[in-house]
């Protein structure tokens, strides 16, 4: 695979799960309580597209596309994408932008903070997603992006806290995170150029 050729692919599959929300929303298809589903699922996706923007460089050198690697910047600009669609739904469907309503929030329920802090964590990364930034930073811009298992981690306990029955997804979340990192630490010569 030419390093360019299927580059421009990653763009419509990270848009398939938004496609796929859409069609439910349209269609009735988000249950009793529609914004909260269009939150979740938002949130939900944000995680995937997280892990698969992680995911690329290790499916890169096992499966000998080197060209994959392009595709984590994709799925890392998605993955920011969904976590703002998330933030944005929930203030606005959930929140309804109330600042009273936040205060009462944020003291009930903690994993919002966790959540608005892995958003923030995601900022400095997509303003520096450009080959222009990475080229001006030098090896701060490798630096600055491992901010991407900070704000890994921070998703997944927010996911985790606001899980109401079960902690099996939160499980696998966790699993595939701690594959990716194992993955990282024990190939961590051959990935220094991140």
């Amino acid at each position: 695979m030419k390093t360019n050729q299927w580059s421009w692919l990653a763009w419509p599959l990270g848009a398939l799960p938004l496609a796929g929300i859409i069609y439910q929303a349209v269609s009735g298809q988000m249950g009793p309580d529609p914004a909260e589903t269009l939150v979740k699922l938002l949130g939900w996706w944000s995680l995937v597209m997280l892990l698969v923007c992680l995911a690329m460089r290790p499916a890169a050198q096992l499966m000998r596309v080197p060209g994959l690697v392009i595709w984590r910047r994709t799925f890392g600009l998605w993955a920011f994408a969904y976590v703002c669609m998330h933030f944005i739904c929930w203030g606005t469907l959930l929140l309804g932008w109330d600042p009273a309503y936040l205060g009462q929030e944020l003291t009930k329920r903690p994993y919002i903070i966790v959540g608005s802090l892995g958003w923030l964590a995601l900022w400095p990364l997509a303003l520096t997603s450009t080959r222009r930034s990475r080229r001006r930073l030098g090896q701060k811009w490798v630096k600055l992006h491992r901010l991407v298992f900070v704000a890994l981690a921070l998703g997944l306990v927010h996911q985790s806290w606001v899980q109401k029955s079960g902690y099996g997804e939160t499980l696998i979340f966790v699993s595939i995170a701690t594959i990716l990192l194992l993955y990282r630490v024990l190939h961590g010569r051959n990935m220094v150029k991140n």
